[in-house]
């Protein structure tokens, strides 16, 4: 094992070799953003605790599976047992799921849809509920695009806040904008935000359309994926430029 697993392994505070068994608790399983090798977004430890995991709580069951391939087409599937979390789930059922754990303790695996569980994801409800009931919650390392979208911005990452998707109607969708722009003028907040990809274009041209031309804007897409891009450029070189996110994952950055 190297330093890095060391160092990873000291602050989950969890004992694990190859002979004993994973210790009970509630391990979040970052995935990546994109399509790809999962040992470029993922450290070697992680894969060593998917492959001792047996109960999972997921957002979604087909790409769940699909994903623990990815970290390991030797895993069997179907000796392991999957509950689905979405923000439809009930309350109560989101406490049942965590019972594997808080009365047979076995450890549980959260898996979110892409990115870190429980960060603009229902998973947080799961988190919640062991919290509360004092059960262990270890979160893995892995790949963030709010935090890389951050990273790669230049924008002010002391303060910033994440609005996730933005209002569909129309005059919120206004307020929400002047509200961004006062923050970012008042406290130099940096604001950051996502869209359903098929509306990527339509939110691109509405940004240009209507905040201050000096702002500054940053469009992120396919983070880690093969189509990465991550541009930076004031919304008055917006107006100039004729871009298309496609259809593709992005996150928008606002700053002055």
């Amino acid at each position: 094992m190297n330093r890095n697993e060391n160092t990873l392994r000291d602050a989950s505070s969890v004992e694990m070799t190859a002979e004993t068994e994973l210790a009970p608790a509630l391990y979040l399983l970052p995935c990546p953003l994109a399509e790809g090798d999962v040992s470029r977004s993922l450290p070697e430890y992680n894969l060593r605790v998917i492959r001792r995991l047996r109960y999972f709580v997921v957002e979604n069951l087909r790409s769940a599976r699909r994903f623990l391939k990815r970290c390991d087409r030797n895993i069997d599937i179907d000796a392991c047992t999957f509950v689905e979390l979405s923000e439809h789930t009930r309350a109560e059922e989101v406490e049942a799921m965590i019972e594997p754990l808080a009365s047979g303790r076995h450890p549980i695996g959260v898996i979110s849809e892409a990115g870190c569980p429980a960060v603009a994801d229902p998973g947080a409800d799961l988190v919640a509920v062991a919290q509360r009931r004092g059960l262990k919650v270890v979160p893995l390392v892995g790949p963030s695009s709010i935090l890389l979208s951050l990273m790669a911005s230049g924008f002010n990452g002391q303060s910033f806040a994440f609005r996730g998707y933005l209002p569909v109607d129309a005059g919120a969708r206004t307020a929400m904008l002047r509200r961004m722009q006062h923050l970012i003028a008042s406290e130099r907040q940096t604001q950051i935000f996502i869209e359903t990809p098929y509306r990527n274009k339509r939110l691109l041209d509405e940004l240009a359309r209507t905040l201050p031309p000096a702002m500054k804007l940053c469009v992120a897409v396919d983070i880690t994926g093969p189509a990465e891009q991550i541009i930076i450029d004031t919304i008055a070189g917006w107006r100039r430029r004729n871009f298309d996110p496609g259809k593709i994952p992005a996150i928008y950055l606002l700053s002055d």
